[in-house]
């Protein structure tokens, strides 16, 4: 069985629990899917130096926000790990040249276990975060998901979640449902074409080439784990699953790579 890479925009932690599009989208995401062996998260809100698993027996799950309703601080998502996949995955990482390494702590942050328990809430399936190198870049994020392809072919279901747009500094407290700002439709259009023509290399430079990059990601550790699920995916033209907007300035976008023709 061989399944697609994804990438998915988790947005507001706030997602969990309030009923927008996106909501919607990832609580139906899993009967559009096979049901993966286990799931591997490439989530933006875990950066380190070098590439790192988390091995676990049992996913902690980390509120890693503040200043939101106690309704959500309540809400745990109780996954499985799988110590021995992540070994085995930092086995194949290093041996592609990129020396990754264990964590036996950490659990699932809320770009991890905020889409998960809305797309599997019996939280029955194994679930391993990776980490992302946000200093080194794109390429870096690409030759990543290059070398994690094969487990595709191991019923591992590999999730880049992040954020299709991501400039929180002009969040002003905008109504969920207000208007998409114009900069924001002209940058996810450059970028939708980019990836349905599966133009990896203007994709890669897409701080020099798309409209308003730097104004959307000001940072780009939220864009990274798109670049790890196209590569992964075997970098052929993108299906765009979802698109919708939140608070005017967030896209919500999700993609999949490497459906059956």
């Amino acid at each position: 069985m061989t399944l697609p890479s994804l990438f998915i925009s988790h947005g507001s932690p706030m997602i969990a629990l309030t009923p927008t599009p996106a909501h919607e989208f990832l609580a139906g995401l899993a009967a559009a899917l096979p049901v993966p062996r286990a799931i591997l998260v490439v989530s933006a809100h875990w950066e380190t130096a070098s590439p790192a698993l988390n091995a676990v027996a049992q996913n902690p799950t980390i509120h890693d926000f503040f200043g939101f309703p106690r309704a959500l601080y309540q809400l745990r998502y109780p996954a499985p790990g799988d110590a021995a996949l992540a070994s085995a995955i930092a086995q194949r990482l290093t041996a592609a040249g990129f020396p990754a390494g264990l964590d036996t702590a950490r659990g699932l942050d809320h770009g991890a276990w905020v889409p998960l328990l809305l797309a599997w809430p019996k939280a029955d399936i194994p679930v391993l975060q990776l980490s992302v190198q946000s200093h080194l870049g794109p390429a870096h994020a690409h030759e990543i998901g290059r070398a994690l392809a094969p487990l595709r072919d191991e019923g591992v279901l590999i999730i880049g979640s992040g954020s299709f747009t991501h400039d929180l500094r002009r969040f002003r407290g905008q109504p969920v449902d207000a208007p998409e700002s114009p900069d924001v439709t002209e940058f996810c259009a450059w970028m939708h074409d980019a990836l349905t023509r599966a133009d990896s290399s203007a994709l890669l430079d897409y701080r020099r080439l798309a409209p308003f990059a730097a104004d959307e990601h000001p940072t780009e550790e939220h864009l990274l784990p798109l670049f790890t699920a196209l590569a992964a995916g075997g970098g052929a033209g993108a299906r765009r699953l979802h698109a919708s907007t939140e608070h005017a300035i967030l896209r919500m976008d999700a993609y999949g790579f490497g459906f059956p023709a």
